[in-house]
């Protein structure tokens, strides 16, 4: 019972010591196996120092003391950078003591003799600095290791201290589970000659080691202090960070973290393909351009399809994107068009420019407008002067926008002051029967020269003839202005 109070001490100690470790995502560990003491060490025989201590390292059926149960255990932590610090405690039976004893019965060659001492119990108490190779070796199974340490040993009912240089190698089976294998040469601090177990011995331990205390909040399989994410559970190659539609886009990168989609368009689809993200994509279905939204202008118009009444005719948005109507195809549309059904320029608002010919025939016509004598009627049942005033209006009405002026003129016979007034009213009465047959007011004035502006000489009947008249002019237009 004594015995076994101090290896329960030893176990409690390993346990609670807040040491040695494998790596930085598991810190700690626990290992336990057995172990095997081998006194020929300290035995004294041979022919030099490393002859009579290190010799004979591998006689395990002569020198080795193995206890056939769990015996030993161990606790460990990292500290980093391939270091790891930790402490172990085990116990076996010595009943294979080796000493030097020549003559003896049953000596070996050198002179050694093996005795069972009987109930001799070994209890070790351990602590360990190791640096492992495994890092270094970039390996993630083989994992060679050296370390130092100290520790101390009761022997029996002796008791002693230890200084412990050592080496050993884990074979990983998984990134937490290992078989460790380690020998440690633990040298007897003072060692008393009248005490003969105080002694250095070998001790080899092997068993399992399982690494743990890495936190996994989220459960992915990567520590948090690797993850990323550590709140939910990613995939290792975005270091632990999500992607939920499988577009290789972590979904705090991705704009459309739901839907499979492109790296260019931050993780979000494009189902036409024409680089708008369906989510900003008016017309998602359809290829389109980036100044709509996506969508797409068949006319090139400038207003997308969805939009346009007319698609595939190009026209203005305030049109509703159709073409505005031209009856006379004249390149003004008809709503601009002072003259919708009759072909003209732009310059004079779609209308014809009034003709040279158009203005000779106006003059014709007008100089057959009769009148009574001295009075501004049109002669009594005068059939020409109605048909002439019926020609000026229809060469008027192809002119809507022209404006024209109407001018009476006398011969010298009578007053300046009657002849005046005569040529007003003659002009007045010629504008009057025009609209009275239809003609835009607008488009006309009417004027009186009286005897002022006598084309022929008053002076013969002929003369006097052609100076009473009336004619028309084109005087310009009504929106730009005199010609």
């Amino acid at each position: 019972m004594k015995h076994l109070n101090k290896l329960l001490v030893a176990v409690l100690m390993a346990m609670g010591l807040n040491a040695h470790a494998q790596d930085s995502n598991n810190p700690w560990a626990i290992s336990f196996g057995v172990n095997a003491v081998d006194t020929r060490t300290s035995s004294g025989s041979g022919s030099g120092f490393f002859d009579q201590h290190f010799s004979q390292p591998f006689a395990v059926k002569d020198n080795w003391n193995i206890l056939p149960s769990l015996s030993y255990i161990g606790v460990n932590r990292y500290v980093g950078s391939g270091f790891s610090v930790g402490l172990q405690g085990s116990v076996n039976k010595i009943d294979k003591l080796v000493t030097f004893a020549p003559g003896s019965a049953g000596q070996d060659a050198r002179g050694n003799v093996v005795t069972n001492p009987g109930d001799l119990m070994y209890y070790g108490i351990d602590a360990t600095i190791k640096y492992s190779f495994q890092e270094l070796i970039k390996s993630k199974v083989i994992d060679p290791s050296l370390s130092v340490g100290g520790g101390y040993t009761f022997f029996g009912d002796n008791s002693f201290g230890t200084v412990n240089p050592g080496a050993g190698v884990t074979f990983w089976f998984t990134d937490a589970i290992g078989l460790e294998l380690a020998t440690r040469y633990k040298w007897a601090v003072a060692a008393n000659e009248d005490k003969p177990l105080d002694r250095s011995v070998f001790q080899h331990t092997a068993g399992l080691v399982f690494k743990f205390g890495g936190k996994d909040t989220d459960g992915d399989g990567i520590y948090d202090k690797d993850d990323a994410c550590p709140d939910v559970a990613g995939l290792k190659q975005f270091n632990g960070c999500p992607d939920t539609d499988g577009d290789g886009i972590v979904d705090a990168s991705d704009a459309c973290p739901d839907v499979f989609g492109l790296a260019a368009l931050n993780g979000c689809p494009d189902t036409d393909g024409d680089g708008i993200a369906d989510k900003d994509d008016a017309c998602p279905d359809v290829a389109g351009l980036a100044a709509l939204k996506g969508c797409p202008d068949t006319d090139g118009d400038g207003i997308a399809d969805k939009d346009d009444k007319c698609p595939t005719v190009a026209g203005p948005k305030e049109n509703g994107g159709c073409p505005f109507l031209d009856a006379d195809k004249d390149g003004v549309a008809d709503k601009d068009d002072d003259c919708p059904t009759v072909a003209g320029p732009a310059s004079n608002r779609g209308c014809p420019e009034v003709t040279s010919e158009a203005l000779e025939d106006l003059k014709v016509q007008a100089r057959a407008v009769y009148f009574n004598s001295g009075k501004a009627t049109f002669k009594t049942g005068d059939k020409e002067t109605q048909a002439r005033l019926d020609a000026i209006k229809e060469i008027l009405k192809n002119y809507p926008n022209a404006k024209f002026s109407i001018e009476g003129h006398t011969d010298s016979t009578g007053s300046a002051k009657i002849n005046q007034k005569l040529s007003e009213d003659r002009a007045k009465a010629v504008l009057d029967a025009l609209v009275q047959r239809g003609v835009n007011p607008e488009n006309l004035e009417s004027k009186g020269f009286g005897a002022s502006q006598p084309v022929a000489s008053n002076k013969t009947a002929a003369g006097k003839a052609q100076n009473r008249r009336t004619e028309i002019r084109h005087i310009g237009s009504k929106y730009q202005g005199k010609l």
